[in-house]
């Protein structure tokens, strides 16, 4: 039997996962991830990294983060307490849908995470105070190869439900996307 429910998202290779919960007057289990069924889905590599985060403001973006090849990574991004609007984009070069985007709102009650395979930047907002997530990697962090997009990039038009808030100095030196931009090559 599993334990989870994958749904393909519009953006080719984009999953939303959503955990079953087995519990009783005690609490409950929840299983965060599962190879044999998580490969079904695109995982098809061990895990290379594990990081957790704490945003305790409302209305915080973070991203929109990616890695260079060949440091390009999968990422399953769970959300393990409170709710974000988690948003993928499309930069693979040869991509028919190269620079679009798709934002999935994902919460800790409905245990829910997002599969994004490499080629996307990823970025979230906080819809409530306090959130938790915990990233799986494919790669471990390359900081030579790292990159982002400008979450407020007006090519991208991305649809923040709240305003942006809380923006870190790495964020808002992202450059914004200009003919040059040629996205990655996998």
């Amino acid at each position: 039997m599993s334990r989870f429910e994958i749904h393909n998202l519009p953006l080719a290779g984009v999953s939303k996962i959503v955990r079953s919960f087995r519990g009783d007057e005690r609490g409950f289990l929840s299983r965060l991830y599962c190879s044999d069924e998580f490969e079904k889905a695109g995982w098809d590599t061990s895990i290379a990294q594990i990081n957790h985060t704490l945003t305790s403001e409302k209305g915080t973006v973070r991203g929109l983060h990616f890695q260079r090849p060949p440091y390009s990574e999968k990422k399953l991004v769970t959300c393990l307490h409170g709710e974000i609007w988690d948003v993928v984009v499309d930069i693979r070069r040869d991509s028919s849908t190269f620079l679009q985007w798709h934002g999935e709102k994902i919460s800790s009650e409905r245990g829910e995470a997002i599969l994004i395979p490499e080629g996307f930047a990823h970025g979230f907002q906080t819809l409530t105070d306090d959130v938790e997530l915990i990233y799986l990697h494919s790669a471990p962090y390359h900081p030579a190869s790292e990159d982002g997009l400008s979450p407020d990039d007006p090519e991208l038009r991305i649809k923040w439900p709240l305003p942006c808030a809380n923006l870190s100095k790495r964020d808002k030196g992202h450059p914004m996307i200009d003919e040059h931009f040629s996205g990655i090559k996998l």
